[in-house]
């Protein structure tokens, strides 16, 4: 099935064409919303509101951009707000536990980090620099795991996040840069 069908399938609401949707590109979704939320879990439940969302809003979509461009949007922005809520509910628990005596809360915790690209050998290196991916800015962050996880060019990622090249050439300057730093703090603080 070409990309051009399944648009068309996906349009005419399509059950075949929604399954051929989430076959060819749920890798895509979920490695990319895993590089940015860095939780299994979180991933799978950002992965699943992509695809409702691009079945409730295929009708939008204008074929001016390939659609894993599209999709790419969707899944980094789903990403991003899923983040900005937990960072919301981690504010709102700090102050909550100020009041009361529990237990800390397990948002606070940074869980055990399994990308399916990162060998088993190299976990632990891949959790720290997960780590401080994590702490990098929104912008910095999806330029740096749609261009270094998952290989997109700076011209694809300029489609995606809607700046242009050099703004993305920017963006991974800082992202290196912001790095470097903060892994040089972590190994200075051991």
């Amino acid at each position: 099935m070409t990309e051009l069908e399944l648009i068309e399938g996906l349009k005419r609401g399509d059950e075949s064409a929604f399954r051929v949707l989430v076959e060819q590109y749920q890798d895509l979704v979920y490695n990319t919303a895993l590089g940015v939320v860095q939780n299994a879990a979180d991933a799978e439940d950002v992965a699943q509101e992509v695809f409702i969302q691009i079945f409730r809003s295929i009708g939008t979509f204008k074929s001016e951009a390939k659609l894993s461009t599209w999709i790419y949007r969707i899944t980094t922005t789903r990403a991003l707000d899923l983040l900005r809520t937990r960072k919301s509910k981690k504010r709102f628990g700090l102050l909550k536990r100020l009041w009361e005596t529990e237990e800390e809360n397990p948002l606070d915790r940074i869980e055990d980090f399994n990308h399916p690209g990162v060998a088993l050998e190299r976990k632990e290196d891949a959790a720290k620099l997960f780590e401080a991916i994590g702490q990098l800015p929104e912008n910095q962050k999806v330029a740096f795991v749609l261009h270094k996880l998952e290989g997109l060019s700076y011209q694809e990622i300029s489609e995606i996040m809607g700046n242009t090249v050099p703004a993305v050439e920017s963006l991974m300057h800082r992202a290196r840069l912001n790095l470097k730093k903060i892994l040089e703090k972590k190994i200075l603080n051991l």
